[in-house]
């Protein structure tokens, strides 16, 4: 036992190192891989020698030592079952605001290093939860929250100051401070829209303690920018880079990614729901967690688990109120 205790902390010694512990990276390199939007040594241990070498300036074979170099550091090999479940024991949980919504999600909410996709048509609440999301993550964590702030990327000017305010206000928070722990963007495009997420690793180095990142919506400049067929893996491809930069954010900093899917209605559908995600499989397979959100009866709205590794499939009842998202019509 005490041996391996031994071995966390030699581990724990390599995840403190930086960039520059590494054989031939100078601060002229460092600049350079910083503006690239890599921070830290597992940015480089996933480089291959020619990325780097065109990143930072350098020949590839002291890109090659640098990297091997990283990987050693970091020791990016095999672990064992009960390694790898006490490294899940430091994610976190953000409450919805409903009951019933975080027991749909195992008990606490939407979780940490994981990305949770809600899709829907329009009105069925995808950014009221992401709103209320931004309020919840700065709740103490025996209240649900993360003690952190939220980053809020618009990409259809649906963030709205006054809403958040009321959300605050009904929960007792004080409205101003609420805000001023959500940092907003307005992406124009899609190479807007990604540019954004290096400017997050940015922010976290400079010590903001976030803990979401919420994207509303995730796909609308995709979808927009390709049209027709003929860009389709174009756009797909894209698409898939993206993700993948958000899990690796999700993983790299223990924070949520929550983000939002626009629908559309499937003509080959004969009987049944034709709603289906945009995105196809490439935003199915990359979301950790995949929600269906559609209006009900009397005002409510409908949650559906669709797709997570380890909950079964279920659904439950959710309103919209004053507080944001919660399990009674009007609840104050």
């Amino acid at each position: 036992m005490a041996e391996e205790k031994e071995k966390k902390k030699e581990k724990d010694k390599g995840a403190e190192k930086k960039i520059s512990d590494l054989p031939g990276i100078g601060p002229a390199a460092i600049e350079k891989l910083e503006a690239a939007g890599i921070f830290d040594l597992m940015g480089i241990a996933v480089l291959g020698p020619k990325e780097l070498s065109e990143m930072a300036g350098m020949g590839e074979a002291v890109a090659r030592k640098a990297i091997q170099a990283a990987r050693k550091m970091m020791d990016l090999g095999f672990q064992d079952g009960l390694e790898f479940a006490e490294k899940r024991e430091e994610i976190l949980h953000i409450t919805t605001g409903s009951k019933a919504f975080d027991s749909l999600l195992g008990g606490r909410g939407i979780e940490t290093k994981a990305i949770t996709e809600a899709f829907g048509a329009y009105g069925s609440g995808k950014t009221q939860l992401g709103l209320s999301l931004a309020v919840n993550v700065q709740l103490p964590i025996e209240m649900g929250g993360c003690e952190g702030k939220a980053v809020y990327i618009d990409t259809e000017g649906t963030f709205r100051p006054e809403r958040i305010k009321q959300i605050a206000e009904a929960k007792g928070a004080n409205p101003e401070k609420v805000l001023k722990n959500i940092l907003v963007a307005r992406a124009f495009n899609s190479d807007h829209q990604i540019l954004l997420i290096d400017k997050v690793g940015e922010l976290i180095k400079n010590g903001e303690s976030i803990k979401i990142v919420i994207i509303d919506s995730l796909t609308a400049h995709f979808r927009a920018e390709f049209s027709g067929r003929g860009q389709l893996a174009d756009r797909q491809q894209k698409l898939n880079k993206y993700l993948h930069a958000l899990m690796k954010m999700a993983e790299q900093f223990n924070l949520a990614v929550y983000v939002t899917n626009q629908v559309m209605a499937n003509p080959a559908m004969m009987f049944g729901d034709p709603t289906t995600a945009i995105g196809g499989n490439i935003v199915g397979h990359a979301s950790t967690y995949r929600l269906y959100l559609r209006r009900s009866k009397k005002n409510s709205r409908v949650a559906k688990l669709i797709d997570s590794p380890n909950l079964p499939d279920n659904e439950c009842v959710f309103y919209v109120g004053n507080k944001g998202i919660t399990d009674e019509e009007g609840a104050e």
